[in-house]
């Protein structure tokens, strides 16, 4: 069953969004090498809670940490720990926020000092991805549309969409109806209908397709070992546009 949002609902989502917002620019001040990925959690779990949010992901099925931080060729799901980020590493930092409610979920990668020209690459064609995948995303389309637009996108390029691990709906629930793969064909899929809220998440590796999860139960990276990257942002659909209401403007003032 899909829950359909009222236009209040949404905004009560927009306010949960705009503390993520801050929460990953917060993080993104932090991105250097020697910094070690337990700050990065440390930093937005404060930064949330002092702005009388909950961190949407901290013992969601049992997961510990406020941030899923995915370094290289890990996917998502990745644990914070003192592992230290290195120059030429990129690593993927996915939050979510629940304020009055309502939860918002986000994603951005980031590169580590200076990176190569070929991941580089990957990660510009991946964020460009999420904006096709949005440009998609309007009233009365369908959720193939969605994936079918980020699919064509990247696979001109040469990367490839995992399968896996697809984006969602989210409002009251971290996951809720329907699933939002980044793959899939036109007009196929849930019609997109006003209230619809969903996050829309390319994950996009330079290598295969194919993914393995690691021992911890949690993280996700790919069979390959090569790189990876993870964009999200969440929109909300009405009849005459469609809202991102995530924001990745406090991290790009940072970038």
């Amino acid at each position: 069953m899909i829950n359909y949002k009222t236009k209040e609902e949404v905004e009560l989502i927009k306010e949960s969004a705009q503390i993520l917002g801050k929460a990953h620019g917060e993080v993104a001040k932090l991105i250097r090498p020697g910094v070690k990925t337990s700050e990065l959690d440390k930093v937005a779990e404060e930064y949330i809670r002092d702005n009388s949010g909950i961190p949407s992901f901290k013992n969601y099925n049992g997961f510990p940490f406020t941030l899923c931080i995915s370094p290289n060729e890990n996917v998502v799901h990745g644990f914070p720990g003192h592992q230290e980020l290195k120059d030429g590493d990129i690593i993927s930092v996915d939050c979510g926020v629940y304020f009055k409610g309502f939860h918002s979920d986000s994603a951005y990668t980031y590169p580590v000092g200076e990176v190569s020209k070929e991941v580089e690459n990957l990660l510009k064609v991946t964020k460009e991805s999420l904006y096709k995948g949005i440009e998609q995303a309007k009233y009365g389309n369908r959720v193939g549309d969605i994936g079918h637009a980020v699919q064509q996108y990247v696979e001109g390029f040469g990367y490839t969409v995992v399968r896996e691990l697809v984006g969602h709906g989210l409002g009251r629930d971290l996951h809720e109806s329907p699933e939002v793969p980044n793959y899939g064909k036109r007009g196929r899929g849930t019609k997109l209908k006003e209230g619809l809220v969903i996050a829309i998440e390319p994950m996009i590796n330079l290598g295969t397709k194919n993914v393995v999860q690691e021992a911890d139960g949690w993280t996700i990276r790919t069979k390959d070992r090569k790189p990876s990257a993870h964009y999200e942002h969440t929109v909300a659909i009405f009849k005459d546009k469609t809202e991102v209401l995530t924001t990745h403007k406090y991290i790009e003032e940072v970038f």
